[in-house]
Order: C-alpha cells, then structure tokens, then sequence
C-alpha cells in the first residue's frame, strides 16, 4: 500500500484506496491531499499564517481552482492559457490566497517557479512575502515537506529563494543534493526591478485606496503594468500576470487591462448582487450566492452598511460592488432630510464644529455686479443619538474685509465651544488666506484643511450623502432651510456647490473619517 501511495497521485486514486492509504500512512495521505489540493493546502497550514481560524467560503475554493489551472498549464511548460484578474471586496481573504498561499504550493509542486509580486508599497509587498516565508520554515510545513526550504544565503523578505533537497536513497548515510531552485522578488509601483523575471507576476492592490481618485495616480499604476511588470516576464509565451483588487476608480488597473484585449479571465465578484448583479462575471455564478450575498459570514448586510456608512456611496459601490462609477444627479435624496422647529431637549450634542468654504471673490468683481462666488460657513453638530443637526448657515458674496469680519462675528456669537475650521485653497494664495482668518480668529479654536489630494467635491460629500440619505441628518428650521436644500438636491450638477462643500467638510470633521478608507 506504501508503494502504490508513493507511485499514484491522490486524485487517480478511486476512495477505497484514498481509505486504506489514510489509515495506514495518514501524514503521506493529508501529504499528498494538499500537494494536489490548493483549497486544502490553504486550510492544513491555515494557522501557520494566523491564529484566527479558517472561513471556508465557495468563493476561496473557486479562486483556488483558478490558480490551479493557470499553475498546471505553466508547470506543464504550455504556453499561457490566459491572464488572471481577480476584483472582489476587501475582506474576502484574497491576499492571502493568492499572494501568500499559493507561491509556497506551486513550489512544492514545481520548485523552480519564479515570482514577482507587486503592491502599490514596498510595505505591503513585503508584508505578504514574509508571511510566505512563515509557511515555509514552520514547523508543520517542514514535517510535512522537508525538501522545500529557502536558500540561507538568498533569504531576505525582498527577494529570497526556494531549494529542493533531493534524498539519494542509493546511497544510506549521504546527505540530501540541494538544488536551487525559484524565488520570489517583492517589489512596487515606485520601484524599479533589475536583473529578476518571473514564471508568473502577482500584482495586489497597485493603487492606494485613499489616491485612487488622482490621475497621477492611476498613470503611474497603469505605467507599471505596461512599461515595468510585464517587461519582467521569463518567457512571453508562457508567464501568468495575476490582478487582484477591488475597484477603486474608473481606469484603475483592472480596467486598464481589460482594454487591451488580450487574453484574461476576469473574474468578479461584486459583496452582494442585489444591486451590482451586471458586474458579476463568470454570470454562471449567480447561483452560488446566498440570499444575494458573497460571503453572508464575513460580509453580511450588517458589515456592508456598516462599510456604506465608512467609503460613502462611491467608495461602496466601487469596492464592495465592483462599480467604480461617480454619483450623478440625485446624490442626495433630500425628502430624507428632516426639518425640525426646535433642538430636542433630551438629545445632547457631542461635539459642534462651524466649516467655511471661502469664496476668493475680489472687490473689483463686486462693483461690476458679477455673479461672483458665494462663501458659505456650516453649523453642524454629533448628536449622542447618533445623528448630526445643521444649524447654521451663513452665506454672502463678500470682499475680503468683509468676509474675515464676519467670520469673526460668526465665531464670536457661536461661542468658543464650537470649532472653527477653513478649507484652505490649493496654491500659496490659498495658504496665505488660510493664515489670514486663523490670525484674524485668534482666542478660538480654529484649523485649516487643505483639499488637495482629497479628491472633488462629489468625492468629499460621498460620506455626507449616505447619512443623508438614511434620514440621519437633522435641519433647524429656518428661513435658510430652501436654499440649502435646493443646492443638495441639484449637486453636483448645479450652479453653486459651496454649502454642500462646507457641510461636508464639516461632517467629515465630526467623525474624523478618511473620505475614502482601505479595508483589508
């Protein structure tokens, strides 16, 4: 029986023999069970990554059974089936499977193979490489696999390499013949890679969650697909690019391949598809979601409000529902606003800041009647019943003068309690502002913000709109009430935008959230 486990792999066993194997030589069946099995390598040396116990979901045994395929094909020395382009939400175990499990089980089963793995930082890249070298020098996987070690004198988490230690059984007594074989290089988005290709090229997250809106950004990503990654290749004909992300932005990586038109299965799978269902791909896979839900354990419809509530409609929509669309026209469903006569007595507020949005409006335009920009300060409270009460509002086409004395008069009736904060303008006329009205407010507690990096103002209200739109956001009756309204209702597509940018930035003040958050 020892023979016939040794010469037959487990997958051409038929069960009586898989049976009788297990009972006699059961480390040479679980050996043999995870050397085939990608989905059940993950799971047997689970906890040499983490202590956390394992979810198992039919999303991770079909990521596996993908890598597989690509795995087999290149250790078969055929040429590339197709690329691999993995978008799923964060949270989902992706990294893990594909950046840290699935290098160690194609070296146990193909020593030599190569890796580049590529993330939009040196930190996270390496992150992941150490966490494979973990897997490897344990204890259980060197008693299970004592002939994958890595090089001692090629072992860094940058770049480190595999050996295979071959037994001559001819020979008692002699020790194992070490034969060098693949590696792995860690690199990123901002560095350069010399004198290393791959049999395949992982690239995870190239863009930062937080940078995703800036065009600088996507560029240089898409750059280094084009012109760095895929340079890298050991064979044109036979290497495998792997992607995975979550979408972040409209020409992020992923679609920026998927334009090229060359051969990769895209394989998407939106956190839920009762809204994001055009986004699935394979469509095949409908059926296996649960009551619309990819995951109902690790994201359920509690953790995906929650994650509404955290990256604001886009940033939702793009990560958790593979749709990295803007909002348009009706961002904010105003009927959901409500309008009270009086603060409630029993509700006590937490923290009250006042945001302007200043107008660089000059005295020249003024005189001559322009329709000049309007400057607009937000009263906006934390309640402790979890909801958030605008206030106040100010608003005018002012001069300069004018403006900084009405902020003044403004922070002096709002008392010192409230927290002044100014948007500060990109430019040295922007920070020479911002200096101006902290001077001018001096004996308040007062900051400035500067946007830039931010991303626009639909960008910034993102967060904002989703309380909104939950009904969580409170207005103080007033003669002001309209006009307020009226601009949330035609954002971002009105005239103006200024009350919608200062409450917004108030709002984002309040809960000191990132307007867009990485989730992992």
């Amino acid at each position: 029986m020892q023979e016939i486990a040794e010469r037959t792999p487990i997958n051409k066993m038929d069960e009586d023999t898989i049976l009788k194997v297990a009972v006699q030589n059961p480390l040479h069946s679980m050996k043999a069970l995870v050397k085939d099995n990608l989905y059940f390598f993950i799971q047997y040396f689970w906890s040499c990554y983490q202590e956390t116990p394992f979810e198992k979901n039919w999303h991770i045994e079909y990521n596996c059974k993908e890598l597989e395929t690509v795995a087999r094909n290149l250790g078969a020395r055929n040429r590339k089936l197709y690329d691999l382009i993995f978008n799923q939400p964060p949270g989902t175990t992706k990294t893990a499977v594909v950046s840290i499990f699935f290098p160690v089980w194609c070296w146990v089963n193909w020593y030599w193979m190569r890796f580049i793995t590529s993330s939009h930082s040196s930190t996270l890249s390496l992150e992941s490489a150490e966490y494979s070298r973990d897997v490897i020098r344990s204890e259980k996987f060197q008693a299970m696999f004592p002939e994958i070690d890595i090089k001692t004198d090629k072992d860094n988490k940058s770049n480190f390499r595999v050996v295979k230690k071959v037994l001559d059984l001819c020979q008692p007594g002699q020790q194992p013949r070490v034969i060098n074989g693949g590696g792995r290089v860690s690199t990123s988005v901002d560095a350069r890679i010399m004198g290393f290709h791959g049999d395949i090229l992982i690239w995870d997250d190239l863009i930062d969650a937080k940078r995703a809106f800036s065009d600088v950004e996507l560029k240089n990503a898409n750059d280094y697909l084009d012109q760095g990654l895929s340079t890298r290749k050991t064979s044109k004909a036979n290497s495998v690019m792997i992607g995975m992300m979550q979408r972040l932005a409209e020409n992020d990586p992923t679609e920026h391949q998927l334009k090229k038109k060359i051969k990769i299965k895209h394989i998407c799978l939106p956190g839920q598809i009762i809204d994001y269902l055009p986004q699935l791909e394979p469509k095949e896979l409908e059926s296996k979601y649960v009551n619309g839900l990819l995951d109902p354990k690790r994201l359920g419809w509690v953790e995906l409000e929650a994650m509404e509530a955290d990256l604001g409609q886009y940033g939702y929509a793009a990560q958790v529902g593979q749709k990295p669309t803007k909002p348009g026209g009706g961002m904010f469903r105003v009927d959901h606003f409500q309008v009270i006569p009086v603060m409630p007595p029993e509700v006590s507020v937490i923290k009250t800041v006042r945001y302007w949005d200043k107008a660089g409006t000059d005295e020249a335009e003024l005189k001559k009647g322009k329709d000049a920009a309007y400057t607009a300060g937000i009263k906006m409270s934390l309640l402790a019943n979890g909801k958030w009460l605008v206030w106040g509002r100010k608003k005018g086409r002012w001069g300069t003068d004018e403006r900084e004395a009405i902020i003044l008069e403004t922070a002096q009736s709002d008392g010192t309690n409230v927290e002044v904060w100014i948007e500060q303008e990109p430019g040295s006329g922007g920070k020479d502002s911002a200096r101006g009205t902290i001077r001018n407010l001096a004996g308040f507690c007062i900051q400035s913000e500067t946007t830039s990096g931010k991303g626009d103002k639909v960008r910034r209200a993102d967060p904002y709109s989703v309380q909104v739109n939950r009904g969580n956001v409170l207005i103080l009756r007033g003669d002001w009430n309209d006009d307020y309204i009226k601009e949330h209702e035609n954002f971002p597509f009105g005239t103006y935008k200024d009350q919608v940018d200062a409450s917004s930035g108030a709002f984002n003040q309040l809960t000191r959230g990132n307007v867009v958050e990485v989730l992992k």
